[in-house]
């Protein structure tokens, strides 16, 4: 599957974006704010292709014309099952790309491919210290929920602010 808006195509991840995905999540002001480990190596992005990003519903974002992978995005399933209708997304993007309307404009365009496919809520939550996630929730309308500790992969506990969108919230943008 791919998703096109108009500066960004969405496409699956592939093994031979190992190289890709290594420049930009081994920074490490990039994967500790989402919670996870900065990559060590290209093999240990390639792992993570294999293991975590390369599954029907995560997306490789890419900005015209380029095909480079600069960032992912996807409603994984295994991540939070899905109950009556409900997903949870889940984004990041390399810092050469922060603050240019990339993830909000990725974001709203998986939206409305999972709302089109009938899905009634979709959540998305930032630890409390993340103000560029959260900055992306905002921009793209999700409504505050509620907060919760949350266990990183990083093995620390964070404040985690969850939202939520509904279809008929988002089609009121």
């Amino acid at each position: 599957m791919r998703i096109e808006t108009e500066r960004l195509v969405l496409r699956h991840w592939r093994e031979d974006d190992a190289a890709a995905l290594y420049k930009y999540a081994s920074d490490p002001e990039v994967g500790p704010s989402a919670g996870w480990p900065p990559h060590t190596s290209v093999e240990d992005s390639l792992n993570v292709l294999r293991t975590v990003l390369m599954k029907d519903h995560n997306f490789a974002i890419t900005i015209k014309p380029s095909d480079e992978p600069v960032g992912s995005i996807g409603i994984p399933h295994g991540k939070q099952p899905e109950q009556n209708g409900e997903y949870e997304i889940g984004y990041w993007i390399g810092k050469p790309f922060w603050g240019k309307g990339y993830v909000p404009e990725a974001v709203r365009a998986l939206l409305s491919l999972y709302f089109s496919l009938g899905a009634e809520r979709i959540w998305c939550a930032h630890a409390d210290l993340n103000r560029k996630s959260r900055r992306v929730i905002e921009k793209v309308g999700f409504r505050y929920r509620f907060t919760a500790p949350w266990e990183s992969s990083l093995g620390d506990v964070r404040n985690s602010l969850y939202y939520a969108i509904t279809a008929e919230e988002f089609g009121d943008d």
